[in-house]
């Protein structure tokens, strides 16, 4: 069997922006993993093939080294293809057996189970030509299965699934090195340190509400609070920070100040003093000192978002950060407002009181209007030189997908560009 992830269609990309601009749906964490490792694990795939929107798939190719977007792979075997909105805590359907095909309320493919020598009948010049074909070929039916609707519906789960990842990694105990004084709180049994990483002295790691994860060459600094559930990403580093239950910090981040039921993605900074609550953090974001955002109103009602700078959502939870995507970049002292929308490669200068809820990406954001700035290429040269700090490299393949992003994303900037004019002519 064969499994393929096969991204969800640009309508369902769009209500896990600014994250899904520049990756796939399953690429986004929660808990301890990504969606897409969770499904993998719970069918217990060997084979496995990728299915991505055009414009990222050189990039996502380069990165992964994996098969994406290659037809080849539709045939010699038989396919089990999965939407990765599925959650795989609840994915109950067998991989094997005979053509199915499983709908979303909309219609939409949730998954499609195809052998292969019914595979091999399908025309395969495309990926939607085959599945459309496969539509029509094949039995249909609504599905059940729960499915992640929005991007804050990860952060809100993460603290639960860091729970259920814990307990599917199966580990447990003190590989890495601890040192003393500090204080291990709770059960041994939901503490994990892997090898390489370390814990300085003076550390508290609370494990009495819900398990912790430290990942492989993680470093720990003095004077830091880790209560669980939560996991710590491979070569992270806490600098003395108040990491409160519910994080979940990928790869290579430097975190401090407090933060709280949050994710972060990979290879961004928090590193100084500031609040984090609620909120998904993408790759490569700066969050200068002091940083802050609220993650709850005043008045305890429901958190409304605006995903395209026009129609607000609302989450059903009191309990919504920011949404910061990848690239971004804030000054001191930046304050980010319930429910924040902050585009990828943004730019924000902070003006001393609560910023706009819906920030365009590669927008500059000056005394709280938004500009054009210096334009994307200034924009690419620092995320060249954010990641050749880390090792990584800036491709003609990523500047490729940007640049795509940054046409998708011309409407709302232009927009607030205007809006933006028309407020300084006046003042």
């Amino acid at each position: 069997m064969r499994f393929i992830l096969l991204d969800s269609p640009e309508d369902v990309r769009f209500r896990f922006q600014p994250l899904s601009f520049s990756r796939p749906i399953w690429e986004l964490r929660c808990g301890m993993t990504s969606l897409g490792e969770k499904l993998i694990a719970k069918v217990g795939a060997v084979d496995i093939a990728y299915f991505v929107a055009p414009y990222m798939a050189d990039a996502y190719r380069a990165r992964t080294g994996a098969a994406v977007n290659d037809l080849a792979s539709l045939a010699g075997d038989d396919l089990f293809m999965v939407d990765p909105r599925v959650r795989a805590d609840e994915f109950d359907v067998e991989p094997v057996g005979p053509s199915h095909i499983g709908l979303d309320d909309e219609g939409g493919v949730l998954y499609a189970r195809i052998t292969r020598d019914e595979a091999a009948k399908l025309p395969a010049s495309d990926i939607g030509q085959f599945m459309a074909a496969a539509r029509e070929r094949f039995p249909a039916a609504k599905s059940n299965l729960p499915l992640w609707g929005y991007l804050w519906d990860l952060v809100l789960a993460s603290a639960e699934m860091i729970v259920e990842d814990f307990a599917w990694a199966g580990r447990s105990g003190i590989e890495g090195k601890v040192e003393k004084p500090g204080a291990l709180r709770g059960g041994r049994k939901d503490i994990y340190v892997a090898p390489g990483a370390v814990v300085h002295p003076m550390v508290v790691i609370d494990a009495e509400h819900g398990p912790v994860y430290i990942d492989e060459g993680a470093v720990i600094h003095p004077f830091t609070r880790i209560e669980g559930p939560c996991y710590i990403g491979r070569k992270s580093i806490l600098l003395g920070a108040k990491c409160r239950r519910g994080n979940s910090i990928g790869p290579a981040c430097r975190l401090g100040g407090e933060v709280e039921e949050s994710i972060i993605h990979g290879y961004s900074n928090k590193y100084h003093d500031g609040f984090l609550g609620h909120a998904y953090v993408g790759e490569w974001v700066n969050l200068g000192a002091l940083t802050t955002n609220s993650d709850l109103k005043n008045d305890y009602s429901t958190v409304s978002v605006t995903l395209d700078g026009r129609r607000a959502i609302d989450t059903g939870s009191t309990k919504v950060g920011s949404l910061i995507g990848d690239h971004v970049k804030t000054s001191i002292g930046t304050l980010l407002n319930t429910g924040s929308y902050v585009g990828a490669m943004a730019v924000i200068m902070a003006t001393g009181k609560p910023l706009p809820k819906f920030i365009p990406s590669f927008a500059w954001l000056v005394e709280g209007v938004v500009m054009k700035g210096f334009g994307k290429g200034k924009l690419y040269e620092t995320a060249r030189t954010a990641m050749s700090r880390r090792g990584r490299e800036w491709t003609a393949a990523e500047q490729a997908m940007w640049d795509v992003v940054f046409a998708m994303t011309a409407g709302p900037r232009d927009e607030a560009v205007k809006r933006g004019r028309r407020a300084m002519m006046k003042a």
